[in-house]
């Protein structure tokens, strides 16, 4: 492995990138990271923009140990946004973080180069002078407990949906997490009070467990999830961190939590036809351009 340095430049701004042919994952190296990135980024960013990232950091690769990254490191560029936001309950007793906000290509480019292979978002964003603001997103993240699997979550995806569309007159829009789970985002106008997104995400995932209990539950305990998917509604916390779209995941290959239709999730029968590669992920970029758009867009009143 070369452990040379490669200088280029990313839109005016000049990177240092390090051991471009390191495999992160077996056999899909740094550049290819890199590469992917870059490549994803016009319709990445705009889900990333204003919003404090969290790194998940791989430096020796998946097969490696992982950290997670709020704090910006004292060798960021002064060139990278930097938000402080306050952290009440830091583990590290901190009461503010300084965390990095991906605005533009040259951020996501460093993060990459970092190994940060997952980048994770919350569902609120930052205005200009560093204000935090309420949430502009409510997401549920369907969790299938072993024996269930993606197929039970696409089930409980779709029942969702009704509920939310049927009662609240809600649209709503799905991607896979990139791993065994699917995620549905609900975009809002901003509340009054930020715990509104938590209280009624809450409330959903309850009535979807007492009106379909032989498949959903919305309690922590994981005790209760054997069978079953898990409508985690807790990720509307303020706190909380979601991955972002278009966001790689670690495991054992590449793989990216991926937009995706209601109709794909409507008549899916196989596990892998939600299982998208990075190269998968660019061509239905290059076909359908970014499914998750209506996110930027779509403000709904919560009800």
């Amino acid at each position: 492995m070369s452990s040379s340095r490669t200088s280029v430049e990313v839109d005016g701004r000049q990177l240092s990138l390090s051991n471009l042919d390191k495999n992160l994952y077996p056999e899909f190296t740094k550049g290819e990271v890199i590469d992917y990135y870059a490549r994803v980024a016009p319709v990445m960013l705009p889900h990333l923009k204003d919003r404090a990232a969290t790194r998940i950091r791989w430096p020796d690769g998946v097969d490696g140990g992982k950290f997670f990254e709020k704090n910006a490191p004292s060798h960021t560029p002064g060139w990278v946004r930097t938000a402080t936001v306050p952290s009440p309950g830091s583990t590290r007793g901190r009461e503010t973080l300084d965390y990095i906000v991906v605005d533009d290509l040259p951020t996501l480019v460093w993060c990459a180069n970092l190994a940060a292979l997952e980048l994770h978002v919350p569902q609120w964003r930052i205005g200009p002078r560093g204000k935090v603001h309420a949430p502009d997103l409510v997401v549920f993240d369907l969790d299938p407990g072993p024996p269930a699997t993606i197929l039970d979550a696409c089930e409980v995806a779709r029942r969702l949906a009704e509920l939310l569309g049927d009662e609240h007159g809600l649209s709503s829009y799905p991607k896979t997490s990139g791993k065994k789970g699917l995620h549905v985002y609900v975009p809002i106008k901003e509340p009054a009070e930020a715990e509104r997104t938590s209280q009624f995400a809450k409330g959903v995932a309850e009535r979807l467990a007492r009106e379909h209990s032989e498949l959903v539950v919305a309690k922590m305990e994981k005790r209760l999830r054997n069978g079953k998917v898990f409508v985690d509604w807790s990720q509307n916390n303020p706190a909380k961190t979601t991955v972002a779209p278009y966001s790689l995941r670690a495991a054992s290959s590449p793989s990216v939590s991926t937009p995706v239709t209601w109709d794909e999730v409507g008549r899916c029968a196989d596990p892998a036809a939600l299982r998208f590669t990075p190269a998968e992920v660019l061509a239905r970029v290059d076909e359908h351009g970014d499914l998750l758009k209506p996110l930027l867009e779509d403000q709904q009143p919560l009800p």
